[in-house]
């Protein structure tokens, strides 16, 4: 296993443009992803579930969620969620909002570029 450490500046990470109202950026090592996702107002992240656990950290804006179908919480600029492991979620951008969110283990299908959900 590597112990190889990165050292990135945020304007070295490629800005992903996946539709007109998403950008992201991550960065990755052997067991957690970081993701900064530019999201306009009116921007939504359909509903999707995924292994791996989630943190989201809002810098500016927000964002309304609703997981498991019914459950919605609005996560205004410098609060977090925390998303379970295979818990079904989708996301609305209440007003342009920058987030930062955190992944374990990495996303592999934003990796290989196989996220075609968030392509639309």
């Amino acid at each position: 296993m590597s112990s190889q450490w990165k050292h990135t500046p945020l304007s070295a990470i490629p800005v992903e443009h996946l539709n007109p109202l998403l950008e992201r950026q991550f960065v990755h090592g052997e067991q957690s992803m970081l993701a900064r996702l530019l999201l306009r107002k009116g921007c939504i992240v359909p509903e999707h579930s995924h292994h791996n656990e989630q943190i989201s950290y809002i810098l500016e804006g927000a964002l309304r969620f609703t997981l498991n179908g019914n459950e919605v919480v609005t996560v205004n600029a410098g609060e977090t969620l925390v998303i379970p492991s295979n818990v079904k979620h989708s996301a609305e951008a209440l007003v342009d909002t920058i987030d930062l969110d955190v992944f374990a283990p990495p996303r592999a299908d934003w990796i290989g570029g196989t996220d075609a959900y968030l392509r639309k």
